[in-house]
């Protein structure tokens, strides 16, 4: 049984979803620095060359390599500007599942690129390496992450309550910690269903999702 994913990229009409490279580290570091990306993900605050060096070029691969997921830089087609990550978790090679994760650079907002990365990864992932569920998890709080999950088709199985901590900025500009709710999402093969040909039409206005980066 096959236990890892393959090392690919995907294209959609706007986007290249590829493996991180040395270049893309700066720009790495410059979205997970983010307000948002801080407040909503489990990134280190400040977020430094290093760790994104070490995520992007030595934690990420070997995540693919050891089999636990598979991260995808998400790319502008024409421009090749990092425009955020979508990353696959907690892979499940017996029942065929896995967890999302994504989060959209500040500048590259409202175009619908989460949504549209996240439908891509979802049609290869189901298409191609025959799973059969992808979770998502959205803080309650974080309503564009959650209109991300509504618009690819993804439905809500219920809540986990008390069951992740949240960052709030302080008038200090310093960060405090709140434990809030998740919101489990699911995603079948059968609900892309109609979703074919919408890669370029999602528009969310969110920024990212709920990911344990670490």
């Amino acid at each position: 049984m096959t236990t890892t994913f393959p090392d690919v990229s995907i294209s959609t009409d706007r986007l290249v979803l590829r493996p991180f490279e040395e270049p893309d580290v700066i720009a790495l570091a410059e979205m997970m620095n983010d307000e948002l990306v801080t407040a909503w993900t489990s990134v280190p605050h400040p977020y430094t060359l290093a760790d994104a060096r070490a995520w992007a070029l030595h934690q990420a691969p070997a995540e693919r390599a050891e089999g636990r997921g598979i991260v995808f830089a998400v790319t502008e087609f024409l421009t090749q500007r990092l425009v955020g990550v979508v990353h696959l978790r907690n892979t499940d090679w017996r029942c065929r599942t896995a967890e999302a994760g994504y989060v959209t650079a500040p500048w590259a907002r409202g175009e619908g690129y989460a949504g549209e990365s996240l439908l891509a990864v979802a049609q290869w992932l189901f298409r191609d390496q025959g799973f059969e569920r992808i979770e998502l998890r959205t803080a309650a709080d974080n309503t564009a992450s959650q209109q991300v999950a509504q618009k690819i088709g993804c439905i809500s199985e219920g809540v986990l309550r008390n069951a992740w901590i949240a960052r709030t900025q302080t008038p200090d500009g310093g960060w405090t910690e709140t434990r809030t709710d998740l919101i489990v999402w699911s995603l079948l093969p059968e609900d892309l269903d109609g979703l074919d040909g919408l890669d370029g039409q999602l528009a969310e206005i969110g920024y990212g999702g709920y990911a344990d980066w670490n």
